[in-house]
């Protein structure tokens, strides 16, 4: 399986302007630039789709490994935070709250840190991931 994405950038570093589509039009040339990246600009920037894809992915981990531990997740809610410093990507930071009925802490724990070091972007990113898991 691919999956594709483009991108295209016009002008130079900081006054260019670019935009990015994927393969299943979700995104249909949105808009990124210097503003959007490192100040509060409308659009989006490269930091930002990886932490969708990062929560994203490790979601669906978690929901695979819950499901084959024989609990099924009513809910899980998964932030990701990707940290940018002196240009470098450093670390993914991902806090999830689940609802998983009859499933105590400690299972989750097990759970939750097997879809951080299982789930495919995870393995995919060169940084520090943390977790921060919680049932609620």
């Amino acid at each position: 399986m691919k999956r594709s994405a483009t991108a295209v950038w016009k002008g130079t570093g900081k006054e260019g302007v670019g935009n990015v589509k994927t393969q299943s039009g979700v995104l249909n040339h949105a808009a990124y630039s210097y503003h959007t990246r490192f100040e509060d600009g409308v659009g989006t920037n490269p930091e930002e789709l990886m932490a969708a894809a990062h929560a994203g992915c490790f979601s669906m981990k978690l929901a695979f490994v819950l499901t084959n531990a024989g609990y099924t997740p009513d809910e899980i809610l998964t932030d990701c935070y990707i940290a940018l410093e002196n240009g470098v990507i450093s670390k993914s930071e991902l806090i999830v709250r689940a609802k998983v009925k009859n499933l105590d802490s400690q299972k989750f724990q097990e759970c939750a840190e097997e879809a951080k070091i299982n789930c495919p972007v995870s393995k995919a990113y060169n940084c520090e991931i943390t977790l921060d898991a919680a049932l609620v």
